[in-house]
């Protein structure tokens, strides 16, 4: 990857969001909610999909290790993860996770990253289609590299975001479905929430990472749905 392109980079965070349109600021909660929980008919063949995420990201998972979780959301990785271990987690909206059947696996509840004391160190740090959400990504990469312990790795699961079968997907299932119950562009939902691209996100975690292996549901970056990144060994800038 190109230094000087992920110099460039870095200079356009922090990123910022334009607020939603009104119409769209009235429905949002209840949209985030419903599709985060596949309550609805796309959610739910999404969340069929969304396995390969999860899956992936407790593949580093065993007994007795220590996870922070940045964006832990509802908290529906836990049903992958072994029981038992210390497992902390990010998540800036209390609303989802505040009636989970798995709350009382979770030890430690931060609302951002920068709220956690460094002498808490993790073995391992984990995110599940969150990264794409971030708008200050590189600072929270550096927290992550203050984090971990020194064997500690971070593994993230997002989807393919800026690539044509991921737009092409959510185009014609969710999308469709959100215009024809709220009569109105799914895309414009899209950009709100997805300021961060796959490749972006895959440039930043090579400048802040120095060994990192990364997979893909599908063939190639341009078709696939969704990319995982295990990554080691933090590179101190």
């Amino acid at each position: 990857m190109d230094t000087n392109y992920t110099l460039e980079l870095i200079k356009s965070y922090p990123r910022t969001r334009n607020p939603l349109p009104e119409e769209y600021a009235a429905i949002y909660d209840q949209h985030y909610k419903e599709n985060r929980s596949g309550k609805t008919t796309a959610s739910s063949m999404s969340s069929k999909l969304e396995k390969w995420l999860h899956r992936k990201v407790a593949k580093s998972a065993k007994e007795g290790l220590s996870t922070l979780e940045i964006g832990a959301g509802t908290l529906n990785q836990l049903q992958y993860e072994p029981t038992g271990s210390t497992y902390d987690i990010v998540e800036p909206y209390a609303a989802l996770f505040k009636d989970s059947a798995n709350l009382d696996r979770v030890r430690n509840i931060y609302a951002d990253i920068s709220e956690i004391p460094l002498t808490q160190k993790y073995d391992r740090i984990t995110s599940i289609a969150c990264f794409e959400h971030i708008c200050n990504l590189p600072e929270v990469l550096e927290n992550t590299q203050r984090l971990l312990k020194p064997s500690g790795i971070l593994s993230i699961s997002i989807p393919n975001e800026g690539r044509f079968l991921w737009k092409f997907a959510y185009q014609n299932t969710t999308g469709r479905e959100f215009r024809r119950r709220f009569h109105l562009d799914y895309e414009v939902l899209m950009r709100y929430e997805h300021i961060n691209t796959a490749d972006e996100i895959e440039a930043l975690l090579r400048y802040y990472y120095k060994d990192i292996k990364c997979s893909m549901l599908g063939l190639g970056k341009n078709l696939s749905f969704y990319r995982h990144y295990l990554c080691k060994n933090p590179v101190i800038h």
